[in-house]
């Protein structure tokens, strides 16, 4: 089988997924500091083993890791061993952990931050409108990052004197530029940052998530204070990071596809349907870390090895032809059904699902709303990802708004 070397610096996610899916659904790849693993590239594998008890979240499952293979300033080691949290355990303990997380994020429950969020996207879109007429303007900075960073901030009870810092520490946790000798150093002041919230919580309770998870853990639910700690690293780093990306994505889309967007303006399209193609076409997840084998399982005519570590890579299935049809690898915003796993599959499907959505579904088309000229500052071929094996990411989306 031929190891295929993700790239740290992203330089083509499309090429990189094509060959990935030519590889067949199980592809051997090196991530970036040499550490070895395999990809589930097809769609159908990828629910198969998303399913498959056989493959757990315990890193110490992981023969490298027994064998002390991997270095603890590993740049990914953060989204490898993150901490004891509803994303690292499985069976009952990921029930317990993932219950209170789920309740709170229903569509029922959900639908209820619809007008908070309407209230964030219009201040956004004033602040967007008082800029000088003319000027290129990034996007990402000015509308797709501070719309989900506040909504999921508010939810958890995050104050916004600490989105600098969170923006500054995330930008080193999710990126394979990291230098090694700042890693330890940086993991510990994540830890310490969301300690720190949690520890202002428990003196000082507040209706949001974080308060409701260390009441819990008081009324005998058992959350370790690592465990309410780790899931609201979590909880923030996964609630904003999906989304900015599902907002960014679904502009280019729009964009680069007139046709679509004249369709979509005129309302002959919903946009639902866009965010779906956008989820599916442009995932805003190019890779997941980082699951393991427990004992040999097949993949196809392959065998993925008991001790393995195993990605599953959403940038690649999610253009699978054999899903999808042969016009996968187009943009088709009136494709249906649109089946895709975007959000993951199986016990682990992100609990955040509804609320991304929902971002986006209020975001976008207040955006176009109000700048219905809107226009890239740049041809989509200069538009620049950023070096992280994680996240479909640009560094900024410039543009000019009409």
């Amino acid at each position: 089988m031929t190891r295929i070397a993700l790239d740290p610096f992203v330089a083509d996610l499309d090429g990189e997924s094509a060959a990935l899916r030519a590889a067949g659904p199980l592809a051997e790849v090196e991530l970036p500091g040499g550490v070895h693993c395999y990809a589930v590239t097809h769609h159908a594998e990828a629910r198969q083993l998303l399913t498959d008890s056989r493959i757990v979240k315990d890193i110490n499952v992981w023969g490298a890791w027994q064998r002390g293979e991997i270095p603890k300033d590993w740049p990914l080691i953060g989204l490898a061993n993150p901490g004891r949290s509803m994303l690292t355990v499985d069976g009952a303990d990921h029930r317990r952990l993932r219950t209170l997380v789920a309740q709170a994020l229903t569509v029922k429950r959900v639908e209820r931050l619809r007008a908070g969020i309407e209230a964030l996207t219009t201040a956004s879109l004033d602040r967007l409108a008082a800029l000088p007429k003319g000027e290129k303007v990034d996007l990402k900075a000015e509308f797709a990052y501070p719309l989900p960073m506040n909504v999921i901030s508010e939810l958890m009870g995050v104050d916004g004197a600490d989105h600098p810092r969170l923006k500054e520490l995330f930008e080193k946790f999710f990126s394979t530029q990291t230098p090694p000798e700042e890693v330890p150093q940086m993991m510990a002041d994540l830890g310490a940052l969301f300690t720190k919230i949690v520890d202002a919580k428990r003196a000082e309770p507040g209706d949001d998530l974080t308060s409701a998870l260390i009441a819990a853990s008081e009324d005998g639910d058992h959350l370790t204070n690592e465990e309410i700690v780790n899931t609201l690293q979590l909880i923030i780093a996964a609630g904003h990071e999906t989304t900015i990306s599902l907002i960014v994505n679904a502009v280019v889309a729009l964009e680069t596809h007139p046709e679509q967007r004249k369709q979509v303006l005129n309302g002959e399209l919903p946009w639902e349907n866009v965010i779906e193609e956008t989820l599916r076409w442009n995932t805003p997840t190019s890779h997941v870390l980082i699951r393991f084998a427990t004992e040999d399982v097949e993949v196809g005519d392959k065998v993925l090895p008991k001790g393995e570590a195993l990605i599953v890579s959403f940038g690649a299935l999610g253009r699978d032809e054999a899903q999808y049809g042969p016009t996968a690898g187009e943009f088709d915003a009136t494709r249906s059904p649109n089946r895709h796993i975007a959000f993951g599959h199986g016990p682990h499907v992100c609990p955040g699902a509804a609320l991304s959505r929902l971002e986006a579904g209020v975001a976008l088309p207040a955006l176009y709303e109000r700048f219905p000229e809107l226009e890239l500052a740049v041809p989509a071929s200069e538009l620049r990802n950023k070096p992280i094996v994680t996240q479909n990411d640009l560094f900024d989306l410039p543009v000019e708004l009409g």
